[in-house]
């Protein structure tokens, strides 16, 4: 049998069957084996799920970013105004500034805005808003904005009135043909002091741009008119710049700071949430590291059923030695024990890793209202929902982890039963 024996044969693969499904009377194997492989497929799940939902919450928080802002914000530095004393950021070219960077290669769109922190107020009720001053053909540029399936009323109709957001909407009680003030506090200068400048504007559009923070501060008004508001006059206060490629945003830097001019600076989109991606970073990186840790504490169950079968079998090792059967094949045989539990747990831990990222929606569902709701705050997360996003390669990580950690751990106890003496093993039999 030692010569004509292949590796992997199938007589190995049997006697490993017949192990693998022992009894209870036997030691218990089988109980250790289902440990055993219970605890892969709950590992291997926790990773591959874990994984897609930061996927997911990155991917989401990004697209929100770059569907309602600009990638690249290019401003002026100041310059004293010799009449008020005071720094002047205003563009006055800003014609000619946006028509210049639109000549960059790479650059999608460049429009002049008008910034303005005011309040909001209906009857009773008042909000702290952001007001951008935009063009009705810039703002229907903006995915996240002009999105018809989240957005409330006629974009077309920009030019007419204010668009708002969802979350302003909400704190001042607002529908889409309500007319809401816009009160700031730097309007016409008097004898008496400063007056504030207070419009009414009715509201066209209400839009949701799956940010809290956007959804909760920001209006937009025809840039026009926010240039009448806040007596900007033929200035502008900075250019919004949308590129094809905005995870390269660095590449883009050096061309768009040439075709600002000398005073030009700039501001991306990693700049404004930079700490927050690298927080998201390192969150991914040490969870990673723990869940993988849980993986290997999962397949250590696999040496210790290993370890049992191998002390339970001791007379059958020792039997199968006499009649002629190899060191190898014995390794072999108890090795097809361990990496079968691991390679089993691993597929049933990366179906459920698959089948909870399609139905994360009702799953999340289902635990808000087992949990009274109020789970998942966007005031503090950002977005409204938690996302889910499976990536082949997360999958083949957990994948090649779990296999990799089973079939290593699985070596140790295998070369034990290898290495029993045959003699030693039927001595008391």
């Amino acid at each position: 049998m030692a010569g004509t024996t292949a590796p992997f044969s199938r007589f190995e693969w049997m006697i490993a069957w017949r192990y693998l499904r022992a009894r209870k009377a036997e030691g218990g194997v089988s109980t250790m084996t289902w440990i055993s492989l219970i605890g892969i497929t709950l590992a291997v799940f926790a990773l591959i799920a874990t994984m897609a939902v930061r996927a997911g919450f990155r991917a989401e928080f990004v697209d929100t970013i770059l569907g309602a802002n600009a990638h690249v914000t290019v401003y002026q530095t100041g310059e004293v105004n010799e009449v008020s004393g005071q720094i002047d950021r205003s563009i006055q070219d800003y014609e000619a500034m946006a028509a210049r960077l639109r000549d960059v290669d790479g650059v999608i769109r460049a429009a002049p805005l008008i910034k303005g922190q005011v309040m909001a107020n209906l009857r009773t009720r008042n909000a702290g808003v952001e007001v951008f001053g935009i063009r009705a053909e810039n703002l229907a540029e903006l995915p996240r904005i002009a999105d018809p399936e989240t957005g409330r009323g006629d974009i077309a109709r920009f030019e007419e009135g204010i668009a708002v957001g969802s979350g302003v909407a909400q704190e001042l009680g607002v529908m889409v043909g309500d007319k809401i003030k816009i009160i700031s506090p730097n309007g016409v200068k008097t004898a008496f002091g400063t007056s504030p400048r207070i419009n009414a504007y009715e509201v066209v559009y209400i839009f949701s741009a799956g940010r809290y923070d956007i959804d909760r501060t920001r209006v937009y008004l025809p840039f026009a008119e926010a240039q009448s508001f806040f007596s900007r006059e033929g200035v502008a206060d900075e250019i919004e710049v949308m590129i094809s490629r905005p995870e390269d945003v660095e590449k883009m830097l050096v061309p768009l700071m040439q075709a600002g001019g000398d005073r030009a600076l700039v501001w991306t989109w990693k700049d404004a949430s930079g700490g927050f991606l690298r927080a998201l970073e390192v969150e991914d990186n040490v969870m990673f590291i723990i869940l993988s840790i849980l993986v290997l504490i999962a397949a250590m169950n696999i040496v210790s059923g290993l370890i049992m079968l191998v002390k339970n079998k001791g007379r059958d090792i020792g039997i199968l030695r006499t009649v002629g059967l190899t060191e190898g094949s014995v390794l072999r045989v108890f090795f097809i024990c361990g990496a079968f539990t691991g390679a089993l747990g691993t597929l049933l831990g990366v179906v459920l890793g698959v089948l909870f990222t399609a139905y994360i929606d009702p799953i999340f569902s289902f635990v808000n209202v087992m949990m009274g709701g109020g789970v998942w705050d966007p005031s503090i997360r950002g977005i409204y929902h938690l996302p889910a996003k499976l990536e082949i390669g997360d999958v083949m990580t957990a994948t090649g982890l779990s296999l990799g950690l089973s079939f290593v751990v699985t070596i140790f106890p295998a070369r034990r039963a290898a290495r029993m003496n045959p003699v030693e093993a039927l001595r008391y039999e």
